[in-house]
């Protein structure tokens, strides 16, 4: 063999192993590990650092899990979007199948292991979500409804959910808050990427609102999701959840989000491509940075508690009596 193959052969072992790990998708895995942090936290029930360690890296499995099942189904879709051809799957860098029994063995090791680590109603909440993404999501809804994104992202929206199960076991109020939260979420975050991908899902025949139904429709969607996250987010400053820091931070973040919203609703199509500022694509990615401080907040008033940091009377549930 010579130099230049054993060369070749050394570096395609680790690119292999990294197209595994993009079969994960390792951006959303990212957001359930943080969003189940911060229901952990959050929950303010004491556990132990290995168990939480663990259930974490479990979670992040079943994230992982969802993922590589996705692709596999979703490979021939995949294959026809310019924003997706270049996956393991549709590239040709893994096959169908390896996909397929890498995301069944993630899911069985995520949800026995977490199961027995922490508790069975933590591991049942991971197996419906996998179960829920694949099954529900992109084995039925995603084909076959332009209402795919908004029933689908509960998918997205369990892992502070499970988390919270993990060091409480039980499901409350709090819980399905940030359950809440990301579940209105989801739908103006992929409708506004929707909008300035929409050659894509038209391409691949998936029935995206904007699809189905236009974009004029889809924006004022969006308007009406926004208001709805707005009100979630504020009602849950007044929960044990929320407190003054959090308060001030969501009407910042809710101020910008409605005008971006409002700017994506007034946009003029026709004079979208000669347009300096694209308020679609500033909506998509103002959102994720949304999601991820509004969840901050969250995990920094959780800590405040825990710690008893008086810095001041910031104790808004109070208000509400």
């Amino acid at each position: 063999m010579t130099q230049s193959a054993n060369k070749a052969e050394y570096i395609g072992e680790p690119t292999r192993l990294l197209d595994f790990f993009e079969l994960m998708k390792p951006r959303v895995m990212r957001l359930a590990i943080f969003t189940a942090i911060v229901g952990m936290v959050a929950s303010q029930e004491p556990i132990h650092p290995i168990i939480m360690i663990a259930a974490v890296i479990l979670i992040g499995l079943g994230a992982g899990a969802s993922g590589a099942l996705n692709m596999w189904w979703d490979s021939d879709i995949d294959s026809l979007m310019s924003r997706t051809n270049d996956r393991p799957i549709p590239s040709g860098r893994i096959k169908k199948e390896d996909a397929l029994y890498f995301g069944i063995f993630l899911a069985f090791l995520s949800v026995s292991f977490l199961g027995l680590f922490t508790n069975y109603l933590a591991a049942f909440t991971l197996a419906f979500t996998i179960l829920f993404y694949i099954v529900i999501y992109s084995m039925w809804l995603k084909r076959w409804t332009p209402q795919n994104i908004v029933i689908g992202g509960a998918a997205g929206a369990f892992p502070p959910l499970i988390g919270w199960t993990v060091c409480t076991g039980t499901i409350e109020l709090e819980s399905l808050l940030m359950f809440l939260i990301i579940f209105i979420w989801t739908p103006p975050h992929f409708w506004a990427l929707s909008l300035f991908v929409n050659s894509d899902y038209g391409k691949a025949k998936v029935p995206m609102l904007t699809v189905t139904h236009g974009k004029a429709h889809t924006k004022f969607q969006i308007l009406l999701y926004s208001a709805a996250l707005v009100s979630v987010t504020l009602i849950t400053a007044f929960t044990t959840l929320g407190g003054l820091f959090y308060l001030l931070a969501s009407i910042v973040l809710n101020t910008y989000f409605i005008y971006l919203a409002i700017r994506v609703y007034i946009q003029d199509d026709e004079n979208h491509s000669r347009d300096r500022v694209h308020y679609d694509k500033k909506l998509f990615l103002f959102s994720i940075s949304y999601l991820f401080t509004i969840f901050c907040f969250i995990l920094f008033e959780a800590v405040i508690d825990i710690f008893n940091v008086n810095l001041i009377n910031y104790n808004l549930s109070s208000m509400l009596f």
